[in-house]
């Protein structure tokens, strides 16, 4: 259907600000991108952006336009698939943000075996412990910890009972001990990271039903979740880590559970997206696959 594909490019070129970029994420060249763009206008006989040698954004006609088209577009997108899959083929572009440690070390391989059971979908990848913005950044979807930041959006919950933990390589606790009780991670080399803009040097447990906060201390701090559990194999300290990332590491004893007793902060696992509307059966399948995989990966 030509009119949806030059709404789709339009859309991309709106939420992109850039003709060339838009033009990269759907495989098309500037100039076909910059035609469709130009045919649409025409169409419609009205501006839809305001162009510069440097910058490219919307019109107000364009910005009433595209809140209106957008969903739309979607909604026949979505028909299209699931007439010409007959609900069996399920076929188009994921685009995905990944939290670094877990998206790079676990959930890669599984989108690997996710498109071998679907040779027809399309991945785009992105690694990063922010939060995407998915009203305006280059995803559809953002799989990541705690409850959910938007009440705008929704949350398709994959593994809703994972809990953070405390792990340390068996070579750090050979030199330093394991700590008795909460105020003995005082005296440890604790590895902490970043939330936003802020350390997350306050480590909060549930300890019979009451919560308790302790803040720790260390030598080493970093953005990137990745970063922090390569620390910890390394025996540079303790890690305060979701149990999902470690589980692994566990499970072959590079990492050993530390105080399994002091049940830790709840980091329940979404996958995030912008409206109900970008649930298709795509996501869904995205979703049941991801749900099975960390039941798998906790249990082993």
């Amino acid at each position: 259907m030509k009119i949806v594909r030059e709404l789709e490019i339009f859309i991309r070129t709106a939420k992109t600000g850039s003709l060339s970029e838009a033009a990269r994420l759907l495989d098309l060249t500037p100039a076909a991108t910059s035609a469709a763009v130009k045919r649409l206008e025409e169409e419609l006989k009205t501006t839809l952006f305001v162009r510069s040698t440097r910058s490219l954004r919307l019109t107000p006609a364009g910005q009433l336009f595209l809140d209106q088209c957008e969903p739309a577009v979607q909604m026949i997108m979505d028909a299209c698939q699931a007439a010409q899959s007959g609900d069996t083929v399920l076929r188009g572009i994921l685009q995905i943000s990944l939290p670094s440690d877990f998206g790079r070390n676990i959930v890669l391989p599984w989108l690997d075996e996710f498109q071998n059971q679907y040779p027809q979908i399309k991945l785009r990848v992105a690694m990063s412990d922010r939060l995407a913005d998915l009203f305006r950044e280059q995803v559809d979807l953002a799989l990541r910890y705690g409850s959910l930041p938007d009440s705008n959006m929704v949350a398709l919950s994959i593994a809703p009972n994972n809990r953070r933990i405390l792990c340390a390589a068996p070579s750090y606790l050979d030199r330093r001990g394991i700590p008795s009780t909460l105020e003995d991670l005082a005296n440890h080399n604790c590895l902490c990271f970043m939330l936003g803009e802020y350390v997350y040097d306050h480590w909060r447990f549930d300890l019979n039903g009451q919560e308790v906060s302790i803040q720790v201390q260390g030598d080493r701090v970093s953005l990137d979740g990745d970063a922090v559990r390569r620390w910890a194999l390394a025996g540079f300290g303790i890690a305060y880590k979701s149990q999902l990332d470690v589980a692994e590491d566990i499970r072959c004893g590079r990492l050993i559970q530390v105080c399994p007793e002091w049940l830790g902060e709840a980091a329940p696992l979404n996958l995030l997206c912008a409206n109900r509307r970008q649930v298709s059966p795509v996501v869904q399948a995205l979703q049941l696959f991801l749900q099975q995989k960390c039941v798998e990966l906790i249990q082993t």
